[in-house]
C-alpha cells in the first residue's frame, strides 16, 4: 500500500499549532470520519491542524461488532482503518478538513479499489448530512482538476455505521514512540490517548521530520504553559537530541 509521512501544503487557511489551550464549548465541537490508508499516518496528519481538537483511530463501515485489528486486517469484517476528527467549528470547517484530506495520502492509489479483497484500507470521506456530501464532492472536484490521475476516493454516508476504537497501541503512534513523555503526561489507557488534546497535538508534531519537528515543538512549548514540568523537560530533551543528530549529519 502507498504510505508516506505527509507534509500538508502551506496555506493561509491552514495553520498548525493552536494558539489557545482552553477547553472548547461543547456546542462548537463537531466530528467527522475519514479513511485514507494507514490510520496512524492519517491521524497524525490531522493532529497538528489548528482547529482540530481530538483525534482517534478506529474501524468503521463493517458489520461486525467491536472488531480487532487482526480481524480487520484479514479483510473479512467489512471495516476499514479510519480516523475520527473532533474539531472546533468556529476555527475550521468540514470543507477545509476535506481539502486537507487529499494531501494526507495518495487518493489515486488503485490498490484502494481492492478493498475487501486484498486490502482492508481504502480512501473515503464519510458524511453525515446532504450538505456535507456536497462539500466533500466539491472538494474532490477541486482536487481532481489539479491531477492527471483519477481519484479513487469514495464519498459515503456514515448512516447505520458505528465507529469502533482501535486498540491502545494504535493510538497516537508517533507520540507513543516517546514512552517517557507519555508517562510524564499521564497517558496510559486508550481513553487517555483519545481524549487528550495535548496528545493530539504532540502526535501531529512528532510525525514531522528534521527542522520542522524541532521548530514546531519549540513553538508548542512556548505557547502551552500548562504542560506538566516533567513533560516540558522531556520535550526539551527531544529537541536537543534532534539538534545533536542534525549536527552530526552535517559535520
Amino acid at each position: 500500500m502507498y504510505k508516506i509521512l505527509p507534509q500538508i501544503n502551506d496555506s493561509p487557511d491552514i495553520q498548525r499549532t493552536s494558539s489557545s489551550p482552553q477547553e472548547v464549548p461543547p456546542q462548537y465541537l463537531k466530528d467527522s470520519i475519514f479513511a485514507g490508508g494507514d490510520f496512524q499516518v492519517l491521524e497524525a496528519a490531522y493532529g497538528n491542524i489548528n482547529g482540530v481538537y481530538k483525534t482517534s483511530n478506529g474501524y468503521f463501515g463493517g458489520s461486525f461488532s467491536k472488531p480487532t485489528y487482526k480481524e480487520v486486517t484479514e479483510a473479512v469484517t467489512g471495516h476499514t482503518e479510519a480516523v475520527k476528527v473532533v474539531y472546533d467549528s468556529r476555527i475550521i470547517s468540514f470543507s477545509l478538513l476535506c481539502d486537507i484530506f487529499w494531501d494526507t495520502h495518495n487518493p489515486t492509489n488503485k490498490d484502494y479499489l481492492n478493498f475487501g479483497l486484498s486490502t482492508h484500507q481504502r480512501s473515503v470521506i464519510f458524511y453525515k448530512t446532504e450538505e456535507e456530501r456536497k462539500e466533500a464532492q466539491k472538494s474532490k472536484i477541486r482536487k481532481q482538476m489539479k491531477l492527471n490521475k483519477r481519484i479513487v476516493t469514495k464519498i459515503l454516508s456514515m448512516e447505520k455505521c458505528e465507529f469502533f476504537l482501535a486498540e491502545n497501541q494504535y493510538q497516537k503512534y508517533y507520540l507513543q514512540k516517546h514512552y517517557k513523555l507519555c508517562g510524564s503526561l499521564g497517558l496510559r489507557s486508550t481513553e487517555q490517548f483519545v481524549e487528550s488534546n495535548i496528545a493530539c497535538k504532540l502526535n501531529g508534531i512528532l510525525r514531522m521530520s528534521g527542522e520542522q519537528k524541532v521548530d514546531e515543538l519549540a513553538i508548542y512549548l512556548g505557547i502551552h504553559q500548562e504542560l506538566p514540568y516533567h513533560a516540558k523537560l522531556d520535550c526539551e530533551e527531544i529537541i536537543e537530541d534532534l539538534r545533536n543528530h542534525a549536527n552530526k549529519k552535517s559535520s
